[in-house]
């Protein structure tokens, strides 16, 4: 079975909609749109590869802004289409992060790769979808790279859900390092903050924020999704002062790392 035909399977079962209908969920969410706000500027033109169902590039759309969007998955796509409003200025192309090609160099000022590098699993598949986001963004323009970490899937999914010995079993733990190893079988790539910046440093850009975009949520959502919405504003205004230090990004499910093209 091919890469495109595990993601099939995993998305049709899966409801991407409801992927931040939580508390805890939308706290990635709300975290990606604070950090691209900082950079949005009138009459800029924004690409999203790997749209998924369209979350990001909708609300963008709905700001006024012109967006692209690109997306692997059919049954994405449709409901990707399903979600437009009228008036929202967004196309949806199928493609593939890795080629681009349908896309101009040096066309976009905002480009989103919040998807893609979940699901590459050789390093020449993550350089050239790397590549491909910054070849398609205008100089001086932003890139948002969104990445799964392997250490908070080896506490939450390995300790919390005592799941540890059958992953050590599948050979997806270096048990000396406790570093992870995944197949497109297993959906999701993990990555440690120093993989991410070696994949980085092969490009002439520069690294402006690294998020950690959910930070410790997902280790304590049942009691994030308890909280009153007073206590959640208050969680919030936490997280946001804090998901750029350094020394928790490992802890976060998700992370986000912002550079720009030179």
């Amino acid at each position: 079975m091919e890469t495109k035909e595990y993601l099939t399977n995993y998305y049709e079962s899966h409801d991407e909609n409801e992927r931040f209908a939580s508390k805890h969920s939308v706290v990635e969410y709300i975290t990606t749109m604070k950090y691209i706000d900082k950079y949005l500027k009138p009459n800029m033109r924004i690409l999203e590869i790997g749209a998924a169902t369209g979350r990001y590039s909708h609300a963008l759309a709905q700001k006024g802004y012109c967006v692209d969007a690109v997306e692997l998955i059919e049954h994405n796509i449709e409901i990707f289409r399903q979600n437009t409003l009228d008036g929202e200025s967004v196309t949806i192309t199928q493609g593939n992060a890795v080629d681009l090609s349908a896309f101009g160099s040096d066309t976009y000022d905002i480009t989103l790769l919040l998807g893609p590098m979940y699901h590459l699993f050789t390093t020449d598949d993550k350089l050239k979808a790397l590549s491909e986001a910054i070849r398609v963004t205008k100089k001086g323009g932003m890139i948002f790279a969104s990445y799964c970490m392997g250490d908070a899937s080896v506490l939450s999914y390995g300790f919390i859900r005592g799941e540890i010995y059958d992953l050590i079993e599948k050979c997806m733990i270096d048990t000396e390092t406790f570093d992870t190893f995944s197949n497109p079988w297993d959906i999701f790539e993990l990555y440690r903050k120093e993989d991410i910046d070696k994949l980085r440093s092969r490009f002439n850009v520069t690294q402006i924020h690294f998020v950690a975009t959910d930070g410790y949520t997902n280790h304590m959502r049942e009691t994030v999704d308890r909280m009153d919405d007073r206590m959640f504003e208050l969680y919030l205004k936490y997280h946001l002062a804090v998901c750029e230090r350094q020394d928790m990004v490992g802890y976060s499910h998700h992370t986000l790392d912002i550079f720009r093209k030179e």
